[in-house]
């Protein structure tokens, strides 16, 4: 009998509304199991809210008001996928979600809920890797270099205006084309500062140039965003995002858990650092179409810290991404309080949702629920009012069914996660951290030659060409002094010229041989417009 006509039978002795809702859940592929149907105040075990791994790329929201259970929600997910073979990432704004790499304890709350949902538990930690920005907090660091973060995203980053984005853009293509690496951000106020002083000034001028005020802003954001502890997050080695997409020795999935409690009060930083993983996984990875389960789920939380304030450029490139980064086999699993957190255009493309309950304390509150409402697809229920009585890990449903329709809408009891529900204690994840097989290569900050070094070493051949040049010119001076004086205590000379009494003394051409050939080459140098040869 297969699992979809299991279902059915199980099925059979439910009221008609729930038995209808149940048979829109029925899966006869792998799938997720979520929960139990909630129908009329009662939980049916034997309905079960499923979602097939074979539509876990095209993406998801998990919303709802704070304390209501969403982070256990992405354990309970991220358990499953791993389980399926399928990576997952998991950003740990809180610190909470650790304890996925270590078995759950067992209780009295956790058999009671296993038994209304129909669930066999059974505690188990799952592979994980645990990485950090920058290695602020615990983890693996975690960096990127300036110029594959790129000025969209770090403009968001710098909390530019579209001027100033336009005008970080131009720094950036200068850079590339002069071969100037921006590794970090010292490499990138290196860059903008030469391009305003007066040797640099002239380089940008055919391509719209790079006005003071504009350069004064970003380097005051640049200084700014070094002071919140950036600089830690830019540099090499960067890392290979490739490194997500790892399974197991057993098979499982590796889940890759980003942890973020050390920055979590600097928010467009992580949230765009996140963008910069999703980007550069979509450049590399290569297109598949439609396979049985994700090559790599994704889970962007706090998600509505990624759209506040951003630029129309940086929109732009979220939609696009997460339009077609489904085609290359991964999913994105937005997580924030209500939909409307979330661009229109972004929202469309997210065909699971799973929707905690809202309060409606305040007006405000009221019109999200309204808001949210309208989100949904025709329902039995009546969603207003559903919303607002679902208690700590219940959640209305809707996903894509085997044939790609959305799902009848499904209040549900959540299932219990296996692994720990809070954080990995701090010597265990420690532990986990050094004895992983990317410590050693991901560990040491490297700082090699790069922008900030080739753009000094220029101006400290020009500072020393500069004085050698002086230095000739003091020396020809005061020959010339000399030369002077003593041609003019000669009574009865004929008067010469001054520069045939310069050219003709001995004390220039004594100061010729002592020179030698050095100043030829200076002169030469600058009147072909060379730098002098390092030494």
């Amino acid at each position: 009998m297969s699992d979809s006509e299991s279902a059915a039978e199980s099925a059979g002795g439910l009221p008609e509304p729930a038995r209808e809702i149940a048979a829109g859940y029925a899966v006869s592929g792998d799938a997720l199991d979520l929960g139990a149907l909630l129908w009329d105040g009662t939980c049916l075990p034997d309905a079960q809210i499923r979602i097939p791994l074979a539509m876990l790329n095209r993406h998801g929201l998990v919303a709802g008001a704070t304390g209501t259970g969403k982070t256990k929600t992405l354990q309970l997910i991220a358990e499953q996928l791993s389980a399926g073979g399928v990576p997952v990432f998991l950003a740990d704004i809180k610190g909470d979600v650790s304890g996925i790499a270590a078995p759950g304890a067992p209780g009295d709350r956790v058999t009671e809920r296993a038994g209304q949902v129909g669930q066999v538990w059974e505690a188990e930690g799952f592979p994980c890797e645990f990485y950090a920005l920058g290695g602020i907090g615990p983890g693996i660091p975690l960096r990127a270099t300036v110029t594959s973060f790129g000025p969209v995203l770090l403009s968001k980053a710098l909390e530019l205006n579209q001027t100033q984005e336009q005008s970080l853009g131009l720094i950036f293509h200068y850079a590339d084309s002069k071969g100037l690496e921006l590794v970090d951000l010292k490499d990138l106020r290196a860059v903008v500062a030469f391009l305003v002083s007066d040797t640099g000034k002239a380089e940008l001028k055919g391509i719209g140039g790079l006005s003071t005020a504009t350069a004064g802003v970003i380097l005051r954001s640049v200084t700014a965003f070094e002071q919140q502890g950036a600089g830690d997050f830019f540099g090499e080695p960067e890392f290979d995002t490739a490194e997500l997409l790892r399974q197991a020795p057993d098979g499982r999935g590796i889940v890759s858990v980003l942890e973020l409690a050390a920055v979590q009060d600097r928010p467009r930083l992580f949230s765009t650092f996140l963008m910069w993983l999703l980007a550069d996984l979509f450049h590399d990875l290569p297109e598949v179409g439609d396979l049985d389960r994700p090559k790599l789920v994704f889970f962007f939380d706090e998600a509505h810290l990624l759209f506040d304030g951003a630029s129309k450029a940086f929109l732009e490139s979220i939609t696009r991404t997460v339009r077609l980064i489904r085609s290359k086999g991964v999913g994105i699993f937005f997580v924030t309080q209500t939909p409307r957190d979330v661009p229109a255009e972004v929202l469309a493309q997210l065909g699971n949702r799973v929707q905690h309950a809202l309060r409606a304390f305040t007006p405000d509150d009221a019109k999200a629920l309204r808001s949210t409402v309208k989100t949904f697809p025709n329902s039995r229920y009546d969603l207003e009012e559903l919303l607002t009585r679902l208690g700590i890990g219940e959640a209305v449903i809707t996903v894509l069914s085997e044939n790609g329709a959305p799902t009848p809408v499904a209040a549900t009891r959540l299932r219990a996660p296996r692994s720990l529900m809070g954080p990995c204690p701090a010597a265990e994840l420690d532990a986990a951290v050094k004895g992983s097989s990317l410590y050693g290569s991901y560990a040491q900050a490297v700082d090699r030659e790069s922008a900030y070094e080739k753009l000094s070493a220029g101006q400290e051949a020009e500072r020393r060409s500069a004085e050698a040049e002086a230095a000739d010119r003091a020396a020809v001076e005061e020959a010339v002094r000399g030369e002077g004086v003593r041609g003019a205590g000669k009574a009865g000379k004929e008067e010469i010229s001054l520069v045939e009494q310069v050219v003709g003394s001995g004390m220039f051409r004594s100061l010729a041989r002592s020179v030698g050939t050095q100043l030829g080459r200076e002169i030469s140098r600058s009147l072909f417009g060379t730098a002098r040869r390092r030494r």
